[in-house]
């Protein structure tokens, strides 16, 4: 298998350093690293000298949606891993995911299970994120289930399902996953093949509030086009989620957006 990786970065030149050692130091090494730099004014671009073999792309600052479509499309290669450049990788990542789709070769994506990081300790992962591997869609359809460091894909599922939606300033990953998982097989590789860092500056899961105002927005998006079958679970998740949005702009005074999301509830639940 030929694999390109994809590591989009903005100002972690000291955390992006990590992430690249942990591609170079796998048992199976990829055929190349593309790093997009999404308009770093840190000392990013040196990183060119660290790691010589690199392909380094400078961007004007336009999301991470952006540098991993950017580096999708620089890409040479049929296979597509990702890295985001606060993450790094075990050094059988590659190999465990070579392994399994050369042996599986109807099965165009996978993930793994993730050791979590905070303050240099590893720490209990919260059990809704718990991988199950059964019902990838359902599984993702409350909270992404699948960190990107950990995915593995077929090129040829971007020309089917589209690139990541650079609308989306969070929760882009989410929305890929589940257009992929609508229609694919998306397989769990269970094994702790990344570690996922916390308590550093700059993390996007935490940059915004109510995350799930941006989740609505994918789920609205693929009622649209699913399954009888999928569509009832979508509704649900869709209703709950209008419920706690409600619940959040009547604490906050917001009677516009309560307004709105009641009027959702309404009209999912006469469906």
């Amino acid at each position: 298998m030929n694999i390109s990786v994809v590591i989009p970065t903005y100002n972690r030149y000291a955390l992006l350093k990590r992430a690249i050692a942990s591609v170079y130091a796998q048992t199976y090494l990829p055929k190349e690293v593309i790093v997009v730099d999404d308009g770093s004014d840190d000392a990013t671009s040196e990183i060119q000298k660290d790691f010589p073999n690199i392909i380094y792309i400078y961007q004007e600052n336009s999301g991470v949606s952006s540098a991993r479509n950017c580096g999708i499309l620089a890409a040479k290669h049929e296979w597509i891993t990702f890295l985001d450049s606060d993450d790094s990788w075990l050094e059988d990542k590659l190999q465990e995911q070579v392994d399994f789709h050369q042996k599986s070769g109807e099965i165009l994506m996978s993930y793994s299970d993730e050791i979590w990081i905070r303050h240099h300790q590893e720490i209990k992962i919260p059990k809704k994120f718990k991988k199950i591997g059964k019902d990838v869609f359902l599984e993702n359809l409350a909270y992404c289930n699948i960190a990107p460091s950990s995915a593995c894909l077929h090129k040829s599922l971007f020309e089917r399902y589209g690139l990541f939606d650079t609308s989306l300033e969070v929760c882009e990953d989410y929305d890929l996953w589940l257009r992929i998982a609508s229609r694919e097989k998306i397989a769990l590789i269970d094994k702790k093949l990344i570690k996922k860092y916390a308590g550093h500056e700059n993390q996007l899961s935490f940059k915004h509030w109510g995350m799930d105002r941006f989740r609505v927005k994918t789920l609205e998006k693929i009622l649209i086009d699913a399954s009888p079958l999928r569509k009832r679970d979508i509704q649900e998740v869709l209703i709950k989620k209008y419920k706690l949005l409600s619940k959040g702009a009547l604490k906050y005074d917001k009677k516009q957006e309560n307004a709105f999301y009641q009027k959702r509830i309404k009209i999912l639940e006469a469906m």
